[in-house]
């Protein structure tokens, strides 16, 4: 059996602390791995139009009573990314799980929604820009999901599935809410 000389001993112990961290950096990494899932990304569907143009997050709004009805009306929860140089307009949206879709542009108007260059639009229902979709063919309850087209003017048209969300939005923000502020002064009461 052989032994280390005493000096040798920590030389050793000190190489293998260096190279264990090492090691950990070997491990792998979703974010570097392209194509691979990263937890806690967006909730809804992203999808290219083109590679400037860019849906993300779509979702479509939580029902409150648990279920969409046939022939009802549901917002739509999206944003739009262009990194490109010119903008676009979103000018339709469509399926075959719902009649029609009401676009409201920025100043309210319809007819389409602008999308700028180098800019982000966010779909919400509680102002415009916002999408509606209108008289809808099936009921939906909350992870079920139809597919719905974006039609652009110059990027073209994409398809995804966007699903209803599985619970409403600001019930993580009232949670929030309700709990109160760290104290950093022990005697304040």
């Amino acid at each position: 059996m052989t032994t280390l000389h005493p000096l040798r001993r920590p030389l050793a112990v000190a190489a293998l602390a260096a190279l264990l961290p090492l090691t950990a950096c070997n491990q792998d990494n979703p974010v570097a791995n392209e194509g691979e899932e990263v937890v806690g990304g967006n909730v809804g569907a992203d999808e290219a139009v083109t590679e400037d143009l860019k849906i993300t997050a779509l979702q479509l709004a939580y029902p409150e009573d648990g279920q969409w009805e046939e022939g009802e009306d549901v917002p739509v929860y999206a944003a739009i990314a262009n990194t490109g140089s010119t903008g676009d307009r979103l000018v339709e949206v469509r399926g075959d799980d719902f009649a029609d879709a009401e676009l409201t542009g920025l100043d309210g108007g319809s007819g389409g929604i602008e999308v700028a260059e180098n800019d982000n639009v966010y779909l919400e229902p509680e102002g415009p820009p916002s999408v509606l979709l209108l008289d809808l063919g099936t009921s939906l309850r909350s992870s079920q999901s139809i597919p719905v087209t974006f039609v652009f003017e110059e990027a073209g048209e994409v398809t995804l599935e966007a699903s209803v969300a599985s619970s409403p939005p600001d019930r993580a923000t009232s949670r929030r809410r309700r709990t109160p502020p760290p104290r950093t002064d022990p005697s304040a009461v």
